[in-house]
């Protein structure tokens, strides 16, 4: 049977052509399933976008929805002799901090040598710490330069730190010991170099003494190991930066509140934008967004209304509209500053029962959008039946497939018996006008 390759050269038609010609229309059976996928795989990018629209609006709610967020409070310090950050604990109230002292680590240096990568001998130095904690190092033979020695107390990383100074003198080089940390705690109490002690001697005259930060807090002395002050006034690290007088003021953090307010309508009319730029219909152009219709954005919409306009019992303010936050008849809300900013400077108690209670207005609507985002939720359901339409249509794009290569393997193998045939014709019909011509030949003679 001829192959695809030859058909036509039999009966000379261009057999070839028309099956490609066949095979192509078949195949436009596969139109419409592979724009049903693209459909369904748009759909599910549109659900992701709409995801992420909801998840921010969430966050801006789970934020007021947690009682914290309406105490916080700012640090305001008159002079430079410290800062501060605050934590969460922190109380309103004024300190007035005098610094006499800072902290600082100790240090020591030991006698000049002339050589400092010439090996002194083997030997343990043992160093006791000003809290009692006590630690040795053990130098090795052919590991006991001045440099040796000094890297092997750095790797115990025990509390104590060493380095060497070249002082420009007959014997320069210093081996120099110094406390990881400020405060006496830490301070190096004693430091034994045992058999190493005929080349090594600490020379008194360099010793640096250890000191603890030293201040007043409202004239209650305070004394710290570290610069860094933390539990003398709750929730505030202070940070010691130089001797000197100061005042601290923590005050409520009114502006951080009020923004938070603000960042949750700003997330909310996000949010609306997204779901028009994915339900729009243009009547001009006739185009129409991913999921105009859809059944899951028609219920997350109608939701979304509804938790807008629900109320909260029993506080100062019940609605939205109390605080200048008003729905508009396009579905974003409008926010009136002054309202708000009146609400946050004045009524802070009642704004948090109104956000942030048991039944508070956001710590429902967090918990309904939990609901809408997470797994198993209404829009993952909504994705997982879009995932499985579109497995659906590969299987179905798959046996269409195969029935096409059927259907032109069929198609193929009978161009190939007509061409047969048809040469086979011309073949018989070549001959008989040989014969014929043969014959008149002989008659007209």
């Amino acid at each position: 049977m001829a192959t695809i390759s030859s058909l036509g050269i039999g009966s000379g038609l261009d057999l070839s052509s028309l099956l490609d010609q066949l095979e192509s229309a078949e195949r436009q059976q596969l139109t419409p399933i592979v724009r049903q996928q693209q459909s369904y795989q748009a759909k599910i990018s549109a659900f992701g976008k709409l995801e992420n629209a909801l998840a921010s609006f969430q966050e801006a709610a789970a934020k007021l929805a947690d009682a914290d967020s309406f105490g916080a409070v700012k640090a305001e310090v008159s002079e430079e002799s410290l800062t501060v950050s605050t934590g969460e604990d922190a109380v309103v109230g004024s300190y007035d901090i005098n610094v006499t002292q800072k902290a600082r680590s100790y240090s020591i240096a030991a006698a000049g040598l002339a050589d400092k990568t010439g090996n002194l001998g083997a030997g343990t130095i043992g160093f006791t710490l000003g809290n009692g904690d006590s630690f040795s190092v053990d130098v090795s033979q052919s590991e006991s330069s001045l440099e040796d020695i000094r890297d092997a107390i750095n790797d115990a990383d025990a509390g104590v730190t060493a380095s060497i100074i070249d002082d420009g003198s007959g014997q320069p080089y210093r081996l120099v010991l110094s406390s990881s940390e400020t405060g006496t705690d830490a301070a190096i109490a004693s430091v034994d170099f045992g058999s190493l002690g005929g080349s090594l001697a600490l020379d008194a005259a360099t010793e640096v003494q250890a000191r603890n930060a030293q201040l007043t807090i409202n004239g209650i002395d305070i004394e710290s190991q570290g610069n860094r002050v933390e539990g003398a006034i709750q929730g505030v690290t202070l940070n010691v930066a130089e001797t000197g007088t100061a005042t601290l003021d923590i005050t409520r953090d009114t502006e951080t509140i009020g923004k938070s307010v603000k960042s949750f309508v700003s997330a909310y009319n996000s949010l609306q934008q997204t779901l028009s730029t994915l339900t729009d219909y243009n009547s001009d152009s006739g185009s129409a967004g991913t999921l105009l219709g859809n059944a899951t954005v028609r219920g997350v919409e109608t939701r979304l209304r509804s938790l807008m306009s629900d109320t909260v019992e029993g506080g100062g303010f019940s609605m939205l509209s109390d605080l200048g936050i008003s729905l508009q008849l396009d579905g974003t809300l409008e926010l009136d500053e002054e309202t708000l900013d009146d609400a946050v400077a004045n009524n802070l108690g009642d704004l948090s029962g109104f956000f942030a209670g048991d039944e508070g207005f956001a710590t429902r609507l967090d918990a309904a959008l939990d609901g809408m985002l997470e797994d198993g939720g209404t829009l993952d359901n909504a994705t997982e039946g879009l995932e499985r339409s579109i497995e659906g249509l590969g299987e179905r794009y798959n046996r269409t497939e195969a029935r096409i290569g059927e259907t032109i393997a069929r198609y193929r193998a009978q161009f190939a018996q007509m061409d047969s045939l048809v040469a086979q014709m011309n073949s018989t019909s070549s001959y008989l006008t040989q014969q014929f011509e043969a014959l008149s030949a002989q008659l007209d003679q």
